[in-house]
């Protein structure tokens, strides 16, 4: 896979041995605990934190992300912690290719990129690919953190409805059970403290 996304995610893999904390995301730690299912899709998987946790929690993974050093560093995690047979790591470039479901749930968290992408239309392709009774969990930055880099502060970060809106899901098909901001505190780097903003965007098909 050779084009800019698969290219400028390479590269900022390269730059440490872990880029992320191997943690699961707060929010998606409080909120799947309340929805039913047994196969779940994880948009742009990173390292594995997410993903890991969904095996270790009863789910049935596939794990995609467009990064094949991602994708190794996630693996290579998952069968130390003895989940790697319940987590199917795919490559895709979701501008270009989905896994086609059903799922149970399908979870974007934080799925933002500073490489141009028509971000409503692939979280769009991966709302069809929820089965019936399935959740859609889209979980955003609010806004950059003060010690991001400038490019990531002049990133535009929609608020919660306006994600909704831009899904462009046919309303009779969907239910909106939240959508709502939450505040968290979080660290930086170089131990900057903040209050950072949490998009959660929980749809349920009907």
């Amino acid at each position: 896979m050779d084009n800019e996304h698969h290219t400028h995610w390479e590269q900022r893999y390269a730059e440490r041995p872990q880029i992320w904390s191997g943690r699961v995301n707060a929010r998606l730690e409080e909120v799947v605990p309340q929805i039913d299912g047994d196969v779940v899709l994880d948009l742009g998987c990173g390292e594995g934190g997410d993903a890991i946790w969904f095996a270790e929690h009863g789910w049935e993974v596939v794990a995609v992300d467009v990064s094949s050093t991602a994708l190794a560093r996630a693996a290579e995690e998952a069968d130390k912690r003895g989940v790697l047979s319940h987590i199917d790591f795919q490559q895709h470039d979701l501008t270009q290719s989905m896994p086609e479901g059903p799922f149970d749930l399908v979870s974007a968290q934080f799925f933002h990129s500073l490489v141009d992408m028509d971000r409503p239309a692939i979280l769009h392709r991966a709302a069809a690919t929820v089965a019936p009774g399935g959740t859609l969990l889209i979980v955003d930055h609010g806004g950059a953190p003060p010690w991001a880099p400038e490019e990531v502060r002049h990133h535009v970060f929609p608020p919660a409805d306006e994600v909704v809106d831009n899904l462009a899901l046919d309303p009779g098909q969907w239910e909106r059970f939240r959508v709502d901001s939450m505040a968290r505190p979080a660290t930086g780097p170089d131990g900057q403290q903040a209050e950072l903003i949490d998009n959660v965007i929980q749809l349920r098909r009907n």
